[in-house]
């Protein structure tokens, strides 16, 4: 940990054990994440999918499967009226150059200030604070570094199992071309690692993954997302930091 509370990633002396096994780290927490938070049904979100290029259409299936509606964002305007975003993977410079256009980072940046947003792969680098190899701009939302194509190029990529702070059994994480997270801020949360770096965060209303879990079966990340959504959307709810009452 730094001067400033955030926390620095790296191998802890004991080869094999994570960095964040300290009482006070959020993976050290067992607090059950999937507890109601009100009566909101899936059925009462609208869910919108950034559109522009990438992965979308597996997140809209996935949130079919779920029996959420989603819509598709291609334009600022579409992000009126939906009650929290998924941002896909694919490649976070050409989502930047879409983005650029009819002030849409603008409004996208103002959407993610207010409310839920999930991102995955380049989605989470869309998202984060600070974007290295190279540097670029972001969102800024979510108080994590992140290094670009850190795991080397799509032929490196790898499918993977591991405990999560979902519960249940291990975690499938499909990971192509994937970003690595070198340091999260003293909000952030960490709900999954690999190789003692974080692949799955939240940060209040921002959730982040750099693998793809809508190439999973798996559908845990995304029921956690849709219930940070409910607990935004309920006026009865308090968020809570380390998951879900």
């Amino acid at each position: 940990m730094n001067s400033s509370g955030d926390r620095v990633i790296g191998r802890s002396k004991n080869d094999g054990i994570s960095a964040f096994t300290s009482p006070d780290h959020p993976m050290a927490r067992s607090p059950d994440l999937f507890c109601s938070v009100n009566s909101l049904k899936n059925t009462d979100l609208i869910i919108g999918v950034l559109a522009l290029q990438g992965d979308f259409d597996a997140h809209r299936q996935t949130l079919d499967r779920l029996g959420v509606r989603n819509v598709p964002v291609r334009k600022p305007e579409e992000l009126d009226g939906i009650d929290g975003l998924v941002i896909p993977g694919g490649e976070s410079s050409t989502f930047l150059k879409f983005l650029e256009r009819e002030g849409f980072l603008n409004k996208l940046r103002d959407f993610v200030s207010r409310k839920p947003a999930f991102g995955t792969c380049a989605g989470a680098i869309l998202l984060a604070k600070e974007v290295v190899n190279p540097s670029q701009p972001s969102l800024g939302a979510l108080d994590i570094a992140i290094q670009r194509n850190a795991y080397g190029r799509q032929i490196d990529s790898s499918i993977m199992t591991g405990t999560t702070k979902l519960g249940g059994d291990p975690l499938e994480m499909v990971f192509i071309r994937a970003p690595r997270i070198e340091r999260v801020g003293a909000s952030v949360q960490v709900l999954a690692e690999r190789e003692n770096h974080p692949v799955l965060v939240r940060d209040g209303q921002i959730l982040a993954a750099t693998f793809h879990p809508e190439l999973s079966n798996d559908l845990r990340v995304h029921e956690f997302f849709l219930q940070m959504v409910k607990e935004a959307k309920s006026p009865t709810s308090t968020p809570q930091r380390d998951g879900l009452n």
